[in-house]
């Protein structure tokens, strides 16, 4: 764990060494023979000495006889009273024999804890203290003995220094457990680890082993910094894992992962290992005892065949302390973009499900936004606005996002956290600290800063006390529930072994540092900027850009802002420290997290992230250091970009490289990292940009993409009625169970007539993903079924760039819809009173209901993804609107409300029916039948009430409405 390089009071007074020590022989002095020869008349006295002088006055402790009855009847004297003492006297020797025994076996050994003989606290202490005297003139005691310092110690004193400083060690992998920490103190230097056989250790020369040493102050040793010390690399350090992986460690434990790895354990490293804290044997095996090189010797012998047979049995019986999480393999592994043709649309978004999912969201809400917004401004060359077609990279990345997007896992990622935030609120505990999260197939990991006891059903302790595990299945019978986001600082940085890693950036102690290329670097703060400001797993938040990112403003601009400089963070993350400080302060909360749940939500509790690109000047970066000293208590968060590497304050340190890999060697992180690089972040922009509803259009904006012969010389040669329910006539119906598929393939093609890219098809079909050979299958399939036109043009084509479009002779009623609203109100329409109003007739029959209203459950889930809900009802408003305005022309009111009537069956929320059909009635003349629609719409509206145009308009057509409705009841 990368540790903190600001000063602080625990750190000044005493240096910091992050390389182990080397194991170092004594040398003895003419003291330790004294010492050695007093411990060794001492153990023979009280070993030899006592019990012959006790054999001798007193007799042995047993009676030669064995009748309980009689010495009941007997009457208690003195020689009873002495006899039991006699016994008493015989069971301390038998036990203090014990503890010297117990000593004498660890010492020799080195292995293990010594066992802690029942009830013998001080007689141990002495058995330990006698033994370690003697053994300073032995080969092993310098090596194997505990310091002669210690000897004024309690046994449990022994262990509570290593335990604290375990527990107290910050980061995201740390060992918290105090039986890891127990393990870390008393496992004595030891070497072992050999190749299967001493045989082959021979063939291969000598074998070197280095001992994982316990954390100094605040920091763990990582086979990274060892595979650094003693390879150059640390990247090597999968040489050493792989030596070790899964071999039996002297405590009984497996090395699993190399992100894992506990004090005491022994390391077998590559030949070309140096270094003075190394043990190589055979060379060195004379300075250890003969007990101890058996043990080598059987340790090496489970190199290959128990490996197999006992990685399992390690996760039962080894603990949880060094079971690392639980990833799934490769191919059993999920994801909406298994297919490995890309088609040369951009990896970054397909290989960025949360992210993908997000924007396009999104970017879904936003032309959603425009189009209303178009609709109710009443802007006569907006109204009915199409929204823009992309081109180019922003097409690509358009159908990337769709091909990419798991907005499922998204669903289950929010309704987790929030039900998981809504159980503990229940039963009054606090949030725990999350650092991060692990999404498995399907499987949700949180790890905890510290152990917070067994998580709410139906959450699982996963492999430790740190980690609250949620199965998929559990995960998906939580609801939607009425609370806050736990967690909003959540945010993707890459993928480990298939499993997704989410960082919690507000909850990190202080700043995270991110080295390498800067634009290595711009594409991961743009990743991580993008997805913090449209994930939907969070409420409110705040994300402060500087030194990037003033065009990605563009995607939320309620929750981006960009500043100049960093003298402009300072002032005003300093301000807003002390803000929340106080905050905390007022309100009785020791840290956002007790506050951002239940009845004490408020927007001060929302996290504010800052992602600082610009490498601040080391005065710059001490102030941020003291700004982040507690900013994880407030809800604020730092990552700031730095080229050296080398960041006063951080925390945390990360690294990219130019390949795309995510390190943080002391965070055992090795990540396939989570990239928006510079072309995708740009077409990204353009496409939110497009979107935005207060952008002026560059055109009329009105005219659809796709318009049809509405002319009896056009009649189509298949016609699909998609508005209510599916129904295609001119083609046979096909046979099996491929015929949904294969329906359900049109449709898609027939809501877009710009072309679909064959991997947004696969995708939308199967979002769990699909192979080349299937997918060309079920093409093939659909073009065979659609079959060709009179001279010979197949009706489904391919465009120049791919894409799959269909013939002008396949066409949908929306497509009708769309071309007879724009004759009638953009081309003939506008000269010819008469063709209008057959036209807005003819267009308001094809109406038969919502888009695909029959659709089977389960499929056509891709239509979340669209806006043609939107555009459909605003397109059957608009064509009402114009045929009751057709109407009220001539006074026929009564047909303007049969118009007004037919389009609110499908669009039943739009506030412009509901006016002009008050109007069309009030011209009746007819206040009962007013009265009626103005209750009508009051029960509507239920506890929101009415509109506030509505409610206007109400008040000038009937000022007396409000009397009237309460009347009527």
């Amino acid at each position: 764990m990368p540790r903190r390089r600001s000063p602080s009071p625990s750190s000044s007074t005493a240096p910091r060494n992050r390389t182990p020590q080397p194991v170092r022989v004594r040398q003895r002095t003419f003291g330790d023979f004294v010492k050695a020869f007093l411990a060794f008349v001492a153990l023979a006295v009280l070993l030899v000495g006592v019990p012959a002088a006790l054999a001798m006055t007193a007799g042995w402790p047993f009676p030669e006889t064995f009748e309980p009855m009689e010495w009941l009847k007997q009457d208690i004297s003195v020689s009873t009273f002495l006899g039991i003492l006699t016994f008493v006297v015989w069971l301390a020797w038998a036990q203090f024999t014990a503890c010297v025994l117990v000593e004498m076996k660890a010492a020799l050994s080195g292995v293990g804890v010594p066992g802690r003989v029942p009830g013998a606290g001080p007689s141990q202490l002495l058995a330990r203290q006698l033994v370690a005297a003697l053994l300073l003139v032995g080969a092993t005691a310098a090596s194997f003995t505990p310091s002669l310092a210690q000897l004024g110690q309690t046994y449990d004193d022994n262990q509570r220094p290593t335990v604290a400083a375990a527990q107290q060690t910050p980061g995201l992998f740390a060992q918290q457990q105090e039986q890891a920490a127990s393990t870390a103190a008393a496992v004595a230097e030891q070497a072992s680890h050999t190749e299967a056989t001493p045989a082959a250790a021979k063939k291969q020369g000598d074998t070197k082993f280095y001992r994982i040493q316990p954390p100094e102050g605040r920091h763990h040793d990582s086979l990274w910094e060892i595979a650094e010390r003693h390879l150059g690399d640390g990247r090597r350090y999968k040489e050493i894992f792989e030596l070790n992986k899964d071999r039996v460690q002297p405590d009984g434990s497996r090395l699993s992962e190399a992100s894992l790895i506990r004090p005491g354990w022994i390391m077998e490293m590559p030949g070309d290992a140096r270094g003075g804290d190394l043990v190589e044997m055979p060379d060195d095996a004379p300075k250890v005892s003969p007990e101890v090189q058996q043990q080598i010797s059987d340790y090496a012998r489970t190199g290959d065949g128990d490996q197999a047979q006992g990685g399992d049995q390690a996760q039962g019986s080894g603990g949880a302390a060094h079971v690392d999480l639980r990833r799934p393999a490769p191919d059993q592994v999920a994801t909406p973009a298994q297919d490995p043709s890309s088609f040369g649309l951009p990896e970054a978004l397909l290989t960025a499900p949360l992210l993908a999912a997000g924007l396009l969201g999104a970017l879904g809400h936003r032309r959603r936004q425009a189009l209303w917004q178009s609709a109710f401004a009443g802007i006569g060359g907006r109204r009915g606005m199409e929204p823009p077609t992309p081109a180019g990279d922003a097409l690509d990345v358009q159908d990337a996002l769709l091909v990419g997007a798991d907005p499922e896992g998204v669903r289950l990622l929010d309704r987790s956290l929030r039900g998981l935030a809504a159980s503990l609120a229940a039963e009054s505990r606090p949030l725990p600290t999350v650092y991060a999260a692990w999404m498995s197939n399907g499987d949700l990991h949180l790890q905890l800063a510290q152990p917070s006891g067994k998580p709410p059903s139906p959450w699982q302790l996963g492999q430790d006390q740190t980690f609250w595990m949620l199965a998929r299945a559990d995960a998906e019978s939580y609801e939607d529930v009425d609370t806050a986001a736990p967690y909003p600082g959540l945010v993707s940085l890459g993928t480990m072994d298939d499993s997704r890693l989410l960082l919690n950036l507000e909850s990190v102690p202080g700043i995270v540092s991110l080295s390498g290329r800067e634009e290595d670097r711009a594409a991961v703060f743009a990743s991580v900027a993008a997805e913090l400001a449209t994930n939907g797993w969070s409420d409110r938040m705040t994300i402060t850009l500087v030194g990037f990112g003033e065009d990605l403003t563009a995607l939320a601009p309620s929750r981006l802002r960009h500043l100049d400089g960093i003298e402009a963070l300072i002032e005003t993350m300093e301000a807003e420290t002390r803000q929340r400080r106080g905050a905390l302060g007022a309100a009785g909360h020791d840290s956002v997290l007790t506050g951002r749940t239940g009845p004490a939500q408020h927007t001060r509790w929302a996290p504010h992230l800052v992602l600082l690109a610009a490498e601040p000047s080391p005065e710059d970066a001490t102030t941020l250091a003291e700004l982040a000293a507690d900013a994880s208590r407030l809800g604020i968060g730092y990552l700031v970009g730095t080229g050296s590497g080398d960041l006063p304050g951080a925390a945390w340190e990360m690294e990219i490289t130019g390949e795309g890999r995510l390190l943080a060697p002391l965070l055992g992180l090795e990540l396939d990292a989570q990239l928006l690089p510079a072309a995708q972040r740009r077409a990204v922009v353009e496409l939110f940009t497009d979107a935005d509803p207060e952008r002026s259009p560059d055109g009329p904006g009105t005219t659809p993409p796709f318009l049809v012969d509405i002319s009896e010389q056009g009649r189509p040669a298949v016609y699909a009625r998609l508005v209510g329910p599916y129904e295609i006539i001119g083609l046979e119906t096909p046979d099996g169970e491929r015929s949904a598929l294969l329906h359900e393939a049109l449709a898609l093609l027939l809501l877009h007539r710009e072309g679909v890219h064959p991997r947004v098809l696969s995708s939308a079909l199967w979002p769990r993903g699909v192979t080349d050979d299937v997918r060309q299958a079920l093409l093939d399939r659909l073009r065979d079924w659609l079959g060709t036109d009179p001279d010979g043009t197949p009706r489904l084509l391919t465009d120049d760039a791919g894409r799959l479009t269909l013939a002008k002779s396949v066409v949908s009623d929306l497509d009708v819809l769309r071309s007879l609203y724009h004759e009638a109100t953009q081309g003939k329409g506008v000269d010819s009173r008469a063709v209008r109003g057959r036209l807005l007739t003819d267009a308001l029959v094809l109406v038969r209901g919502p888009l695909l209203a029959d659709r089977p459950e389960g499929r056509y889930r891709w239509l979340t993804h669209e806006i043609v809900d939107a555009q459909l009802p605003l397109l059957v408003a608009d064509t009402g609107l114009a045929l009751a305005e057709f109407h009220m022309e001539k006074n026929r009111a009564e047909k303007a409300i049969e118009a007004l009537n037919a389009a609110l069956r499908t669009a039943p929320a739009d506030e412009r029916l509901w006016n002009e059909l008050l109007r069309a009635t009030h011209a009746l003349d007819d206040p009962q039948r007013l009265t009626a629609l103005a209750s009508d719409l009051v029960t509507r509206s239920g506890a929101r009430g009415l509109p506030p145009r509505t409610e206007a308009l109400l008040d000038e057509l009937l000022p007396t409405w409000r009397d009237a409705v309460a009347a009527a009841g």
